[in-house]
């Protein structure tokens, strides 16, 4: 990607573009009054609740919560990078993304390393079909259950033994140097380089786009390690890379739950059942950057590990990885297996469906936590009790607040009885302040959300109506301040739509806050919308004319007013009975 892409680029790139017309690409909507609609494509409904707002060029599930640009659906439906959907969507419209200055994708290192890892997997599975020895390879893919066609989908292939391979088709020093780089060969200690993957199943590793980069390799003469994964390299990063997350993304976007398994084999074996939501991690404890992408495309997440000492060990260090990330609904389940089980061997001997039922049988985090804690103490004294709740308190202090962390509190004040100021959150806690001015307890907006909300819903409104001087002269208000800042894009951009403003907050913290305001519904018939939003503007301006006041009442007060002051005080207190009654002609 050519790096940070310029704001003018994004604002033609989405005038030239139409979101139903994106959208309708991938999930066929159909006409509802002026808007569209369809099924929700990311989550599961019978009565269609996702809209698509051609005017506003802005769509919303009114089940799920979920909204944006044509940008924001291509990066949430196709798993895309933001650059990645620009690139995606210029080429629909017949743009080239511009250079910002930075290097240009055919100077970017990585790809020759893509190139030639993607050369590599197409010699492993060569191999496997022309090499003396890959009989010996099919024989045991066969041995596992693996059929010829899941073979090829996965597209495996085989490193045959000895040292030099690969290394043999190295034609040249740059060719050997981007195999090393890329963690094909490696150098020896003395002098010299050699196959990194030898006598070994090769399972290649893709990354979102479904590039080739890295490979997995199983040993098949009983050597060690039994598995081997590519190192490090600069397109390869153990702790983000999920084994088939490139495939089972769909899987699992539709099922709503990932199901993370141990060993590349129990991935292939699972798809041929049809159990296509499966990921496995590469020789690697389950990173946050693991879940993060996971639950990008679900809320739920069960591990499948061994019901053994380590299998057990591996699910706590998982869990305590998720703590920080249960919020939002988000469930994490475990699931452990008999021993001498995996749930390759699961799924063979039992079917797709057993497997299944035990998935939906996991045992869920808060159980799972409560459960392992209560082995490493004895409930049965008051001292164990108190052992309890230290060792609960810092492991639920890492849970976002909202209902999981409160439950949790609740579930521990039950089993130790303990509800002392101590096990819950402390009281001199900094409070969250509120957003724009709304009470989080109410659903009613604040005016000036109300007049940001009908602002972008409404663009038009701000090139015929202006900000009250009074409003626009508050000061230190972050709900005015981004009134007045969508106000001026709205000026200086007048064919922007929905779509192009919310865009403009893309790397915003306030982006979340916008697209629900966008969203809102104000039940308002079109031709009452401006009325509203005139209202809503004097409403504003009200309160900012009784701020003034308020500050010279106090100012007389302390000090006394100069003749100034007073003949300000009495044109602002003139002003506001205008507005009150509803003469704003002067």
């Amino acid at each position: 990607m050519r790096g940070r892409i310029p704001r003018e680029f994004i604002d033609e790139l989405l005038a030239r573009l139409d979101v139903v017309e994106v959208i309708d690409r991938r999930v066929p909507l159909k006409k509802a009054g002026k808007d569209f609609k369809a099924c929700c494509p990311f989550h599961n409904e019978k009565t269609p609740s996702f809209t698509v707002s051609q005017t506003k060029q802005f769509y919303h599930c009114f089940g799920c919560g979920v909204s944006g640009t044509a940008i924001t659906f291509l990066m949430e439906f196709d798993h895309l990078s933001f650059p990645e959907a620009i690139e995606e969507l210029a080429g629909t419209a017949g743009l080239e993304v511009p250079d910002s200055g930075t290097p240009r994708s055919g100077d970017n290192p990585a790809l020759p390393l893509l190139e030639v890892l993607g050369q590599a997997s197409r010699y492993f599975k060569e191999q496997l079909r022309s090499h003396p020895d890959g009989p010996t390879a099919i024989a045991y893919l066969k041995q596992r259950g693996l059929t010829g066609e899941i073979a090829a989908e996965f597209e495996l292939g085989y490193a045959p033994s000895g040292w030099d391979n690969l290394l043999s088709i190295a034609d040249g020093d740059e060719k050997l140097a981007l195999m090393v780089n890329a963690g094909l060969i490696a150098r020896r200690e003395s002098s010299g380089h050699y196959d990194r993957f030898r006598a070994r199943v090769i399972f290649p590793i893709h990354d979102s786009k479904g590039r080739v980069v890295a490979f997995g390799g199983r040993v098949l003469d009983g050597g060690e390690p039994k598995y081997l994964n590519s190192p490090e390299t600069p397109v390869f990063h153990k702790g983000s890379e999920l084994y088939n997350l490139h495939r089972a993304r769909s899987g699992i976007a539709q099922q709503q739950m990932a199901l993370v398994v141990e060993g590349y084999m129990d991935v292939v074996a699972l798809a041929q059942h049809g159990i296509d939501n499966a990921v496995a991690t590469l020789g690697t404890a389950t990173t946050a950057a693991h879940l993060q992408r996971l639950f990008r495309l679900a809320p739920a997440v069960v591990f499948c590990f061994d019901g053994d000492r380590a299998g057990r060990d591996a699910a706590w260090r998982a869990l305590e990885t998720a703590l920080p990330l249960m919020d939002g609904g988000r469930q994490v389940s475990f699931l452990f297996l008999p021993d001498g089980e995996d749930p390759d061997s699961v799924v063979r001997q039992n079917g797709a469906e057993a497997l299944r039922s035990m998935i939906g049988a996991a045992t869920p985090l808060p159980d799972f936590l409560f459960d392992t804690l209560l082995t490493r103490t004895d409930m049965g004294r008051i001292d164990g009790k108190a052992r309890l709740v230290e060792l609960a308190r810092p492991l639920l202090s890492r849970i976002p607040e909202g209902p999981l962390f409160d439950l949790m509190q609740q579930r521990l004040v039950e089993l130790s009885g303990v509800t002392s100021r101590r096990t819950l959150p402390s009281a001199d806690s900094p409070a969250k302040p509120a957003r724009l001015g709304t009470a989080k307890s109410s659903k009613r907006l604040s005016p000036v959300a109300t007049a940001i909300s009908l602002l972008l819903q409404h663009p038009d409104l701000g090139k015929c109506l202006d900000l009250p001087g009074p409003v626009t002269q508050i000061e230190g208000d972050p709900g005015i301040q981004l009134l007045t800042q969508l106000h001026r894009i709205v000026r200086e951009t007048p064919q922007i739509t929905t779509g192009g403003l919310i865009e403009r907050f893309r790397e915003d913290d306030r982006l979340s806050t916008l697209e629900k305001l966008a969203a809102r519904d104000h039940l308002l018939e079109e031709e009452k919308v401006a009325t509203y939003f005139s209202e809503t503007m004097a409403t504003l301006e009200v309160q900012a004319l009784a701020g003034s006041i308020e500050q010279l009442l106090s100012q007389a007060s302390e000090k006394g007013l100069t003749d100034t002051d007073k003949t300000r005080l009495a044109e602002l207190y003139r002003k506001r009975e205008q507005l009150r009654s509803g003469d704003s002609s002067s």
